[in-house]
């Protein structure tokens, strides 16, 4: 239920209890007023001495002495015990008149009033709610964003008494800006980071091939020179890594349609030089599988998870397979990379997709990799709208499977 009508709610019951309590205690007066009350019978006495002579009223007739008598609301003229109980019956008929028109009336009366009172209380609640809705539909605007890093220039700006709400405002608003200096920060330092270390990199292996090649160079040094080079790849790879994860972290701006496929069947035939060195066969199953986002940023996953199949394989012998195809039911499509290698246990493959986790072995700086493919593969699903799991085989390796919202023009046309 809105806090709204929970706090209209809330005062309607209020109201009413209220009125409720006023009515019993009204009715509980009242009756004890009337009860105090006694009415009085008119009576004659003959004097002590008399002969009771004195004509009876409006009858020519001797009253007794000490006869009680009274006149009905017709007029008639009652005597004795038909007198009090007349009088008896008259008082009971006026209190129950005075508390049905209290009780019932009162009730009604209550009724209509508590509903007015309702009504201004909806009026009040939402006066006061609104900058609370202020707030809100900010927030949604913000997290409706089309990036993470959008949007946080927007403030709510509350003007108003400095009460809980404006407070709740402000420390939003200080909220949001502490997050968009921070995001200015990350986008200036991945900007940076990308010519500052790439540039010593590239100079270091420029260096390392020219001493490599000249005439004079001496096979130790030719093999210095070849592990420099190894080191060096390995560097640019993890500075790379490192980059892509950092700019895929938020979801893509501006999406373009991509078929799965078409990546998939380019990057097998890619991965055939490696697979080859390593003893490897890789094979696809490329099925239309049409998605939109980042064409790039979908072959580098891709393109890792095929890259991670060959790396952590079993050798000669060894295979990969990568397929794609869109779900029967429609609204997503799924890529599946399956490759043998050796065992891994269940409870630690949450832990491949965090940056530089490594299994066993590879826990060394001579990794095949830097421990940030599986990583940049979850932050690309993730940016994409979309999420990877994995599970290992029973025969050894890992299947790992990225699931994608499907392309929404796609079902607009006539299915083949």
């Amino acid at each position: 239920m809105p806090l709204r009508a929970r706090l209209t709610l809330t005062y309607a019951v209020l109201f009413m209890l209220a009125g409720i309590v006023l009515l019993g205690v009204t009715y509980a007066l009242f009756s004890q007023q009337i009860n105090r009350g006694s009415f009085k019978i008119l009576s004659r006495t003959t004097a002590p001495g008399t002969t009771g002579d004195a004509p009876a009223l409006g009858t020519g007739t001797q009253t007794p002495p000490d006869e009680m008598f009274t006149v009905n609301d017709k007029g008639q003229m009652i005597t004795g015990q038909e007198a009090e109980r007349w009088m008896r019956g008259q008082h009971q008929q006026l209190r129950e008149a005075a508390a049905t028109s209290l009780i019932t009336q009162g009730a009604i009366a209550l009724v209509v009033v508590g509903g007015a009172a309702a009504g201004f209380g909806w009026l009040i609640a939402g006066q006061m709610l609104a900058p609370l809705h202020r707030v809100t539909d900010t927030a949604r605007r913000i997290a409706a964003a089309p990036a993470a890093d959008r949007g946080l220039h927007e403030r709510i700006a509350l003007n108003g008494p400095h009460d809980e709400v404006k407070e709740l405002a402000d420390t939003f608003d200080t909220m949001l800006e502490r997050l968009d200096r921070s995001f200015d920060g990350q986008r200036r330092f991945v900007a940076n980071a990308s010519h500052e270390l790439r540039t010593p990199l590239t100079v270091g292996r420029a260096l390392v091939e020219m001493a490599m090649h000249r005439s004079t160079a001496s096979p130790d040094v030719k093999r210095l020179g070849e592990n420099l080079l190894e080191i060096n790849l390995r560097h640019e790879r993890l500075i790379t890594g490192l980059l892509l994860l950092a700019g895929s972290d938020t979801e893509i701006t501006e999406p373009a349609p991509v078929d799965l496929a078409d990546i998939v069947g380019h990057v097998a035939v890619q991965a055939t030089t490696e697979a080859s060195a390593a003893g490897v066969t890789v094979t696809a199953d490329p099925g239309e599988a049409p998605t939109s986002g980042d064409a790039l940023l979908l072959e580098r996953l891709v393109q890792n998870l095929v890259e991670n199949g060959i790396r952590h394989n079993t050798g000669q012998g060894g295979w990969v397979s990568v397929s794609s195809r869109t779900h029967e039911h429609g609204g997503l499509i799924e890529l599946q990379v399956s490759n043998s290698g050796p065992p891994v246990a269940p409870y630690e493959v949450p832990t491949l997709f965090e940056p530089f986790r490594r299994l066993g072995p590879d826990r060394v700086i001579t990794a095949k990799g830097a421990g940030l493919g599986l990583s940049i593969v979850r932050s690309v699903a993730r940016a994409h709208g979309g999420e990877v799991t994995a599970h290992p085989r029973t025969d050894g390796g890992l299947t790992v499977t990225v699931t994608l919202p499907a392309c929404p023009d796609h079902y607009t046309l006539e299915p083949t």
